[in-house]
């Protein structure tokens, strides 16, 4: 899925970055608060990372302006301030989450991958398709008994179908969620990863789960 990171502290930034990537996560990540809302505005993102003290816009102005043109990211609020007032009015701004620093890193991951599941309203982290199980707390995979091994861009696009289960989606739509902004893959490498998922999950004399609309993209489930 695709996240933005506004922190306006470097290594914090750059630490976050790598390390929500090597998950598996699509990641833009600025310092700046303006630069922060034109990201915000311009890209459809799954959960936005927000510190509240930035240079050039404060979080809760980008926060506010965010909701006020409609913008439906899910909020995480990243911040040293951890007073019950700062909570709440970060909260009734429209902020999904709320963690203070410092922080343990599979906490944050964890609540992401909250977020994640209650916007495509997916409450349990293990998805079964006949005998095809994810485990999104995890990121495992198995066909029947046999654990599947997928690369982090593999497993992330299986997630993205998995999430809009039964949906068809474009390669556009696709590519948008699985790439950063500085991506400088093209629209087609879509068909190159549903190739390697097929080879990995599609098995003989078992129903095929990915198939192809043409003409409108791809889907996951069974036919």
């Amino acid at each position: 899925m695709r996240l933005l990171i506004i922190e306006d502290y470097k290594p914090l930034q750059q630490s976050l970055t790598k390390g929500l990537r090597e998950a598996g996560f699509a990641v833009d990540s600025t310092r700046d608060g303006k630069e922060g809302l034109w990201y915000a505005m311009g890209n459809e993102y799954d959960v936005i990372i927000l510190d509240l003290m930035l240079p050039g816009m404060d979080g809760l102005e980008i926060l506010k302006k965010m909701r006020t043109q409609g913008r439906k990211s899910h909020v995480l609020i990243l911040t040293a301030k951890d007073t019950v007032q700062d909570r709440v009015t970060g909260l009734n701004l429209g902020a999904d989450d709320y963690l203070v620093k410092p922080f343990a890193f599979k906490e944050l991951l964890a609540r992401i991958n909250a977020l994640l599941r209650r916007g495509y309203r997916q409450k349990n982290p293990i998805i079964k398709i006949k005998d095809l199980q994810i485990d999104l707390s995890t990121q495992k995979v198995w066909r029947g008994k046999e654990e599947i091994q997928l690369t982090p861009r593999e497993y992330a696009l299986l997630e993205y179908l998995a999430m809009r289960l039964g949906q068809t989606i474009s390669r556009t739509d696709i590519w948008e969620h699985i790439y950063d902004f500085n991506s400088s893959a093209s629209s087609n490498v879509v068909d190159v990863y549903i190739g390697y998922l097929r080879r990995k999950i599609e098995q003989p004399n078992k129903h095929p789960l990915i198939h192809t609309i043409r003409g409108r993209g791809y889907v996951l489930g069974v036919q």
